[in-house]
């Protein structure tokens, strides 16, 4: 792009940092949490992945757009970030999967980015100080005049973005993971769905669904505030709890729901959000991160001694202090030692604190999928 043809373009955060820069995507003015994302790769699948609502997005990568954007790498219908920052933009993607540029794309959806700005100064000023509320604006050019705009608001600390993103309607998914990028020997593509899971929906990624339905099962997807009883009537093998957006201790409803389906004893995986409401629910404690896990390279391990490489995304974690005695924490997040899984002694309960479809990111941890396919096997069978 030109910097001749560029607009002008305004990053305020809270405390007044100011970055000038140049537009890509829409004009226009947005405010949101600003974070930073570390993958080298899968922006268009970080752009449209619902846990990114209310955020800004800063991509540590120092070009974003080189391979463009085409409708099979979606994660759900629209991109959810409310704007993004970039080093460097590709305006001429060259890839034979790219149906439309970048840029074009976010001017389509009304999503403002900034690029030109030096995004390794912004990354380091949020792992210093922390996530913060910051805006993009084409419109507003004076510092003053949209820091007064960013300071009026929400922290995400406390903010429900779940009854955003969630489905409104129930819906049923059997689409598997294409044939060309399976990457697993044990899933059951070649035979008819085995096990019937129920998926609150508070943000799910498209590829999660994919991967259950590979390992077997046919997924109905309920909008996150269907009540538990409406659920059990699936007579559901298992229960998948959803990731999502905000603060998990604000989706009350999600958690009182889950509090009561566990009732019925019956296999329950969580991912991200969900498994911060299993935690929740399970009487434990969440807080937020100073800056949070996204990327694609989060070491965690601790169940078999050996280090699984995943995927995150998320600002919030749970205080393993909190937890009651009869969860068990499974794996920890290596780079901070956070909690990144657990489970019930118990109960055929468990959850990790990142994303095991891989969408982007390493297929390190897809037996968690195979895992709740075996708990649902073992729970059906008589005693």
């Amino acid at each position: 792009m030109s910097l001749t043809s560029a607009q002008p373009a305004l990053l305020v955060l809270a405390d007044g940092t100011t970055y000038t820069g140049w537009s890509f995507g829409a004009p226009g003015t947005v405010i949101g949490e600003v974070v930073f994302n570390t993958g080298m790769t899968g922006y268009q699948e970080v752009l449209t992945d619902p846990s990114y609502c209310g955020q800004i997005v800063t991509f540590t990568y120092p070009e974003l757009g080189n391979t463009g954007v085409n409708p099979d790498d979606e994660e759900s219908t629209h991109p959810h970030v409310r704007g993004a920052i970039a080093r460097n933009i590709c305006t001429r993607p060259s890839n034979w999967r790219s149906t439309q540029s970048l840029s074009d794309y976010l001017k389509q959806h009304h999503i403002p980015g900034i690029y030109g700005i030096d995004t390794r100064a912004l990354t380091r000023k949020i792992r210093t100080v922390g996530a913060m509320n910051g805006a993009i604006s084409t419109e507003i050019l004076d510092p003053g005049e949209l820091r007064n705009l960013v300071e009026q608001a929400p922290s995400m600390a406390g903010l429900n973005l779940v009854k955003e993103v969630t489905t409104q309607e129930a819906y049923e998914w059997l689409e598997p993971t294409e044939t060309a990028w399976e990457f697993s020997d044990s899933t059951c593509r070649d035979q008819q769905p085995r096990y019937t899971v129920v998926a609150l929906d508070f943000g799910v990624k498209r590829n999660i669904l994919r991967r259950l339905a590979s390992y077997g099962c046919r997924v109905i997807v309920v909008p996150a505030h269907t009540p538990p009883e409406e659920i059990l009537k699936y007579n559901p093998d298992g229960i998948f709890l959803s990731n999502g957006p905000g603060d998990p201790s604000a989706v009350t409803e999600g958690i009182n729901t889950t509090k009561a389906l566990l009732q019925a004893e019956k296999p329950v995986f969580g991912i991200c959000m969900g498994h911060q409401i299993l935690g929740l629910s399970l009487g434990a404690e969440t807080f937020k991160l100073k800056f949070g896990h996204r990327g694609l390279n989060q070491p965690a391990g601790l169940e078999k001694q050996q280090v699984e490489i995943t995927s995150q995304n998320h600002g919030f974690a749970i205080d393993p202090d909190t937890m009651a005695e009869d969860v068990q924490i499974t794996h920890l997040n290596l780079n901070d030692r956070t909690v990144a899984g657990l489970k019930h002694k118990t109960l055929p309960l468990f959850s990790v604190q990142y994303h095991p479809e891989a969408s982007p990111g390493p297929h390190d941890a897809d037996y968690l999928f195979e895992r709740f396919v075996q708990a649902m096997q073992q729970h059906k069978q008589p005693n």
